[in-house]
């Protein structure tokens, strides 16, 4: 996951500073032809790009709306894709619409024209990790993770589809992202290697210990050992 931060401090959200115990993650995208970072996030940091509109969220109320999200996916202007947290992970941010504010924290995916398979790979790759990453941060699993729409569905969120009908034209469902995110929970590190130690006789002569350790060793024992006493 390629994370940066810009917190949204200017948005009316930030200020207002409510938090909340988080409790599960909601899946949104933005529903405009724009995969650019910099039409949310800014002001640019060098790396965003400028936003010649200045409509970006780090404003008081964006175009008059009350609205902010915990993280943006979407391009760089070097075309990179990259996560934005642009609000505390404990804030109470203001992207469902209903009570999953309370509960839940939400993040954007920039859409582009839904076609271009490259670009979406990249940001599904990109959004399982970050959901990997909070899930680990906050004792969920993936059954706590829903997008818009299910919240939509479970009356706590408002009446939007994202992000179904852009998984959809992939052959994705935020069951299968649900199940892509419990891979990444579930990988674990090898196991390290388990070492026994075996001590072998007491010599009161010490070049006889030797030889008995030169013994040990030839066999593969390399990690014997002998006490003299």
């Amino acid at each position: 996951m390629n994370r940066k931060k810009l917190i949204l401090t200017e948005n009316e959200c930030y200020k207002v500073g409510r938090k909340i115990k988080p409790k599960g993650i909601m899946v949104h995208s933005t529903g405009a032809n724009n995969p650019y970072l910099r039409r949310y996030v800014g002001p640019d940091d060098g790396i965003l790009g400028e936003n010649q509109y200045n409509n970006h969220w780090n404003q008081h109320r964006p175009s008059g709306r009350q609205v902010c999200a915990h993280a943006f996916i979407g391009k760089l202007k070097s075309g990179a894709v990259a996560t934005y947290q642009t609000l505390p992970w404990d804030h109470r941010g203001w992207h469902a619409g209903g009570d999953a504010n309370n509960s839940h924290i939400g993040f954007e995916i920039c859409e582009d024209n839904l076609s271009d398979a490259a670009y979406f790979n990249a940001i599904y790759k990109e959004a399982t990790e970050l959901c990997a990453h909070l899930c680990k941060l906050y004792d969920l699993t993936e059954k706590d993770i829903i997008g818009h729409y299910e919240g939509y569905q479970k009356k706590i969120a408002s009446n939007h589809g994202d992000p179904k009908h852009w998984f959809s034209k992939h052959g994705k469902s935020m069951d299968t992202f649900r199940t892509d995110v419990k891979k990444l929970l579930t990988v674990t590190a090898p196991p390290t290697k388990k070492l026994y130690r075996v001590q072998v006789g007491a010599y009161s002569v010490k070049s006889n210990a030797d030889a008995m350790l030169a013994r040990v060793k030839a066999a593969g024992f390399t990690d014997a050992f002998i006490k003299i006493e």
